[in-house]
């Protein structure tokens, strides 16, 4: 049975940040408060060009180089995201024409800031079953396009961004080890988006009542929270074999300072034993992880051979933690061609396809 290796990893924010400042001049609301409250300083906002598939192509590319892998030798695409480009066709497909990985299946993953946990979980087991060999799993969300920005409650809380890993079949042993993923919908109206799907669909009641932002109960999400970090983070080191102290950093999503101090003392850990980010980019849901297990590399606080743990938890109500050794990209494959070539390409691929059918509709249109 082969290991599923993590060996490569990539991030994408926007450029643009919104400070608290900035948010003081538009809600009742300081710096003061959101720090104590949240511990987040800034988060970044997308632009009208950029887009949950825009973002989380750039992580995936980005990804792919560190893996010296290309788009076209993937197997997989789970992308991760509860502010998809639509409610369907998937993210992941419009992510795969975009990096014209070509040979790819792709879908999306609904588990909300849980999803990349859910995501690698799936990847790796697709990996171990001997189905695929190269998986690519990414978060990415733009939740200010769902924010109320009149809402003082919740306009402080999120940040848009994306993050990936690429994830590899290989006989030695390494990579993701024990996961557990976990869910309580007796929870659900807890954080949710009223509208949109098919129990409320679009319509001028739905507008007019703010039924499309982000609905939040703060004060039951934060006590789950701090109920379930530390229990997912000890089932995945158990279910690996492995013990807390074997761990070199554990990397939470990042909801709120107050909650990984809650998981830190539950687990009896030092607080620098989490990577903790959330300050500069607030609470970017199911891309959190990866942004900030990226960050750790570059800030030498993960590197190859350190044990380490994802936790998350969400809307749903889910929550889950995977285990993993951290080994980094396998032997370089020196391909001609760099990953980072193929979105220039992918369009051009993706005219020629749309033209092809556009002709084979042209010539056999009538008989079908």
């Amino acid at each position: 049975m082969p290991y599923a290796h993590i060996t490569g990893w990539g991030m994408s924010v926007p450029s643009k940040v919104l400070t608290n400042e900035d948010l003081s001049k538009m809600v009742d609301t300081n710096d003061e408060w959101i720090r104590d409250r949240t511990g987040i300083r800034e988060r970044r906002i997308a632009d009208e060009r950029q887009s949950s598939a825009s973002l989380g192509a750039e992580a995936a590319i980005a990804a792919l180089k560190i893996a010296d892998l290309l788009p076209s030798d993937l197997d997989l695409i789970i992308c991760s995201t509860s502010t998809p480009e639509h409610i369907f066709p998937a993210t992941a497909c419009i992510i795969q024409d975009k990096i014209g990985a070509s040979k790819a299946g792709a879908f999306d993953l609904s588990a909300a800031c849980s999803g990349f946990i859910y995501g690698l979980n799936m990847g790796a087991q697709a990996i171990r079953s001997g189905s695929v060999k190269n998986v690519l799993v990414i978060g990415t969300e733009t939740l200010s396009r769902f924010i109320d920005w009149k809402d003082r409650n919740i306009c402080i809380l999120f940040g848009d961004g994306a993050g990936a890993f690429v994830l590899q079949a290989s006989e030695k042993p390494g990579g993701a080890f024990g996961a557990v993923m976990h869910s309580d919908g007796s929870g659900s109206d807890l954080l949710s988006i009223p509208a949109g799907g098919s129990r409320n669909p679009a319509s001028e009641l739905t507008l007019r009542t703010g039924m499309h932002f982000i609905h939040m109960d703060g004060k039951e999400v934060f006590r789950f929270a701090t109920r379930v970090m530390a229990g997912a983070t000890l089932e995945a080191v158990e279910k690996s074999g492995w013990k807390l102290e074997d761990l070199a950093i554990i990397v939470p999503h990042q909801a709120n300072q107050r909650i990984i101090d809650a998981a830190a003392r539950g687990l009896k850990l030092p607080i620098e034993k989490f990577m903790v980010n959330l300050d500069r980019y607030g609470n970017t849901s199911t891309a959190s992880i990866p942004i900030a297990a990226v960050e750790a590399v570059q800030q030498g606080k993960l590197k190859s051979g350190d044990k380490v743990v994802f936790v998350g938890f969400g809307a749903g109500l889910t929550w889950g933690a995977l285990a993993a050794e951290w080994t980094g990209p396998l032997e370089p494959a020196h391909h001609v061609v760099k990953p980072e070539w193929y979105p220039w390409f992918a369009p051009v691929r993706s005219f020629l396809r749309r033209a092809g059918r556009l002709i084979e509709g042209l010539i056999f249109g009538r008989k079908a």
